[in-house]
């Protein structure tokens, strides 16, 4: 305990009590994916549920991601409620028609009669040399279905609290965590809960930019406001939190203050996240505009493994500094 009411945790820390809260708080949940009870989870999210909770509820599956998120579908049909959790982006692919192709669609192919209210957590994203195999960033890919919620939770409060409010969403909901959060460390309130999932957040007030990220891309954008800053530029910095549905009135709401926006994507830009927010931008605020929006984004290359290559091709903030003067003029 530091200050009055908060505690000193970490990312991974945040969402494994979050875990625990939901098992806690309802019977129906349970918790399944590869290597998440003995193991501890591949980013140790799930150490010690399983002595804590049981094999029942902390369930290893085999090494099939189509068996066990169907199971999870299943599962979410029956009456449970289930966290799937799937090792890292990449894996989901193979489950993809599961998630698109079944969860997404069964309330509407059943005319409202089939509520799917399963969770499924996976890592995404680059950074600790897992090389092209491993180091996807596909929100995008799912934000464009119909039938899907999907949410990029990029702070500690975030980690912590979305999960209880998707567990209650009688559809489904991906939940993306960026692997080089699960060790950010940071105070977080003692009584911290559940948050709503429906809002983007302003994490900077500012008057001269808008700079838009989620999920791994907000420190960045942070990070480059702190430098725009010292050089007299206020730039403000949106948190997406949540990427279907976008929060369309938080996002044009800033670019109408500021005049400008450069948004901020791990993803890769052709046929991007960056370019819906983009457009989306041109929709409901071109008069507002006095530039054109800006994109920093992941280079369109399969990431390297080297890690000076690696970091090369991801948004860093400088390219995130270059690219908010370029909106500026300067």
């Amino acid at each position: 305990m530091s200050a009055a009411g908060m505690v000193q945790t970490t990312y991974r820390e945040a969402v494994r009590a979050a875990i625990r809260a939901a098992l806690k708080a309802d019977e129906r949940v349970f918790l399944m994916g590869e290597d998440v009870g003995r193991y501890g989870g591949c980013y140790a999210v799930s150490k010690g549920l399983l002595a804590e909770f049981g094999p029942e509820r902390i369930r290893d599956t085999p090494l099939s991601e189509a068996a066990f998120v169907g199971a999870g579908i299943g599962a979410a049909l029956g009456g449970m409620r289930p966290i799937v959790e799937i090792m890292t982006v990449n894996f989901s692919l193979l489950a993809l028609d599961q998630i698109v192709n079944t969860a997404a669609t069964l309330l509407h192919m059943s005319g409202g009669q089939f509520n799917v209210p399963v969770v499924i957590r996976m890592a995404t994203g680059a950074g600790r040399q897992l090389a092209a195999q491993h180091s996807h960033s596909l929100e995008g890919w799912y934000a464009h279905v119909p039938g899907l919620k999907v949410l990029a939770p990029a702070t500690l409060a975030d980690a912590r609290g979305m999960l209880a409010t998707a567990l209650e969403d009688p559809n489904p909901v991906i939940i993306f965590e960026h692997v080089m959060l699960y060790n950010m460390a940071g105070e977080l309130t003692a009584d911290a809960g559940a948050v709503p999932i429906d809002k983007a957040a302003v994490r900077r007030l500012g008057r001269d930019v808008t700079l838009i990220g989620y999920g791994g891309t907000l420190g960045k954008a942070l990070e480059a406001a702190t430098a725009l800053a010292a050089d007299g530029i206020e730039a403000e910095v949106v948190d997406l939190r949540t990427l279907r549905p976008l929060d369309t009135a938080t996002i044009v709401a800033s670019v109408a203050r500021t005049r400008r926006a450069v948004v901020v994507d791990e993803g890769w830009r052709t046929g991007g996240l960056s370019a819906e927010i983009s457009a989306l931008i041109m929709e409901h605020a071109f008069w507002e505009l006095d530039a054109p929006v800006g994109r920093v984004c992941t280079a369109e290359v399969p990431i390297p493994y080297p890690r000076h290559l690696e970091q090369a091709a991801l948004p860093q903030p400088a390219a995130i500094v270059a690219a908010v003067r370029a909106t500026l003029g300067r």
